[in-house]
């Protein structure tokens, strides 16, 4: 890798530090190509990213952003998994961590306040922006319904009444 690549994937880093909201650091302790896959295709799905980069590199693209502490935990065989939601990147990384024992969480940080291995848990197990969005739509599409349920239900006894007395009738 050449001086140019070098700058251009420095730059690259750094808008994605730039747009993050969160940033967890994850030792690879060997992975298998099909696993790491897997992951990076999970993390498309919740709309996050996972890169394996040099260190070096990326504790000079941290410095200058709110990421800029995690060059710490930037030691050995380490990725990176960014999103702008805070809960996305890190409850797929806790999810595959639990099936997979060769990811190990370092820790990351959302923002200047980095985390540690538990810090980048408790995230994961809050709901992400659009299971919010979902219960906010249940929420306030409900007492539409009820209200419709309500409205209904005269018509519907009047119906069983009408209905009984033509029986009756009828025997």
């Amino acid at each position: 890798m050449d001086r140019a690549q070098k700058a251009d994937l420095v730059a690259e880093l750094k808008s994605t530090f730039t747009e993050s909201g969160v940033v967890v650091v994850t030792r690879n302790l060997g992975l298998t190509v099909a696993q790491s896959t897997a992951l990076r295709v999970k993390m498309r799905e919740a709309g996050a990213s996972y890169r394996v980069s040099k260190n070096t590199l990326a504790r000079i693209a941290a410095e200058g952003t709110p990421y800029s502490t995690l060059t710490d935990l930037l030691t050995g065989p380490t990725a990176l998994s960014t999103s702008a939601d805070p809960v996305a990147a890190a409850k797929v990384v806790v999810e595959f961590a639990k099936t997979n024992d060769k990811l190990e969480i370092v820790g990351g940080a959302m923002g200047d306040t980095v985390l540690d291995v538990d810090g980048v848990k408790a995230p994961a197990m809050r709901a992400t922006l659009d299971e919010l969005r979902a219960k906010i739509i249940g929420l306030v599409s409900a007492p539409a319904t009820k209200i419709a349920q309500v409205l209904q239900a005269p018509g519907g006894q009047v119906a069983r009444v009408l209905g009984a007395y033509a029986a009756k009738a009828d025997a």
